[in-house]
């Protein structure tokens, strides 16, 4: 099967072709973890967890690496508004970003790195770009030198000469050019480290290349990742100071996830309508959330709105009820669930080996469970069939991270449901609506 991806280096789709013939390495950059993740921090949680479910389905072995940016102006702020410590702030905060990560049904990545356990690496990181005049230090700051790139702008198209008229200059700018960005910021508020430049802390867009040469040593992987609005200055400048140190663009492939508008406006704080995660989901539930978010393709922005929302919903519960007639009329009759084969998964595989099309995707989903119900309604229906098509459903569910929950019945479960049929068909209708009552309560039906 032939994996291609939209490169944002590029702007093409590409094959997708590993550094190292079966392993995939992946990064993507995490929040800044002073308050509750709104909705859209949620979008590249699940579209590279996706990816990442789906890579390894398709037999990868794959290291996801994601990051907390736990020191930062904002939560020096938030920590003193709250009247903490600033690891107090953010230990609080990285353990409900994971919270919200699992509940909308992705997995924790393989490595989740804190910039605070890097400082001292990003200060030997910095003191290099500076020894091979890549950055100079002014007053105890120190700043990389974009004209020292030639091909700077090559990632998000921004021109450098519109970008010079574009800039001004604070006033006592220590700066060489109004486009170089800081590695190093010299501080004594809030949290701050001794370094050779000192006291200070260090420059956002330096901690990610840190961590990316520390966890891979190779400096040179498969996916880099993020929303589309850290291309520039973010991601732009990662590529900068990495071609300055080992001469390569950090990643053969960028991917970028577009944004989350509540009623077709871009979500911003400025519009006052962020929506915290914990809220959606647990208003809705994970599933729906999630499915919402896997509706659009990952470039195209996911419009939150009544519609889609209850559109949602009922996608979600249809899942739940064939799910679960598949469950029941399969064990009901003693076939082991484990003996399905997802015969009918290679569409779905198609889909999503074409650029991550999660929308074409849930399109052979809902085919799947077209055709599930329409040998549910045989009354000769094929187990073997029926185990199949519920494997397949299973399968696509789980490399899209959608919790469709089925209950497995004990020897106790089946005879109760064998009760309830036997009670149905004398026309007991008193003690079968009894039984099918447990039976829902348990979620069997």
């Amino acid at each position: 099967m032939e994996i291609k991806v939209y490169n944002s280096l590029t702007n093409k789709v590409e094959p997708f072709i590993p550094l190292k013939e079966g392993e995939v390495s992946m990064y993507v950059c995490g929040p800044t973890v002073y308050n509750y993740p709104h909705i859209g921090n949620m979008r590249p949680v699940v579209v590279f967890d996706v990816l990442r479910k789906f890579l390894t389905y398709v037999g990868y072995k794959v290291t996801y690496v994601s990051n907390f940016t736990d020191v930062d102006d904002k939560i020096i702020k938030e920590a003193k508004k709250e009247n903490k410590t600033e690891k107090e702030l953010t230990e609080f905060y990285i353990g409900e970003f994971k919270k919200a990560t699992q509940a909308i049904g992705s997995n924790i990545p393989s490595i989740t790195p804190k910039v605070t356990e890097y400082i001292n690496k990003i200060i030997d990181y910095v003191d290099n770009l500076v020894k091979i005049g890549a950055a100079y230090v002014a007053d105890g700051d120190v700043y990389f030198r974009v004209n020292k790139i030639k091909d700077y702008g090559s990632l998000s198209g921004i021109n450098i000469d519109d970008l010079i008229v574009g800039a001004r200059i604070e006033e006592n700018s220590q700066k060489e050019s109004p486009l170089d960005f800081a590695l190093w910021k010299k501080t004594n508020e809030g949290i701050n480290w001794p370094s050779p430049w000192g006291n200070g802390r260090p420059g956002w867009h330096t901690e990610c290349c840190v961590m990316i040469d520390t966890i891979f040593p190779s400096h040179y992987i498969d996916i880099h990742g993020g929303g589309y609005d850290l291309k520039f200055p973010h991601h732009e400048n990662e590529i900068a100071q990495s071609e300055a140190t080992h001469g390569n663009k950090i990643a053969k492939y960028w991917m970028h996830n577009a944004f989350i508008n509540f009623g077709n406006e871009k979500m911003s704080k400025s519009l006052g309508n962020v929506v915290y995660a914990k809220d959606m989901i647990e208003k809705f539930g994970g599933a729906v959330t999630r499915l919402v978010i896997l509706s659009a393709h990952y470039r195209q922005p996911v419009n939150f709105t009544d519609e889609t929302v209850t559109a949602s919903i009922q996608e979600v519960n249809k899942m739940k009820m064939v799910v679960k007639q598949l469950a029941l009329k399969l064990q009901a009759n003693d076939v082991d669930l484990d003996k399905g084969q997802a015969t009918y998964i290679e569409p779905f595989l198609l889909a999503l080996a074409d650029d991550l099309n999660t929308a074409n995707a849930l399109t052979e989903i809902y085919n799947i469970m077209k055709l599930a119900n329409q040998e549910l309604r045989n009354r000769e229906s094929d187990l073997e069939k029926l185990n199949n098509l519920f494997k397949t459903l299973n399968d696509m569910f789980g490399v899209l991270g959608l919790d469709i929950p089925y209950v497995k019945m004990s020897a106790n479960d089946k005879n109760l449901y064998q009760n309830y049929l036997i009670s149905k068909e004398n026309k007991d209708f008193a003690k079968s609506d009894e039984i099918r009552q447990i039976l829902i309560e348990r979620g069997i039906m």
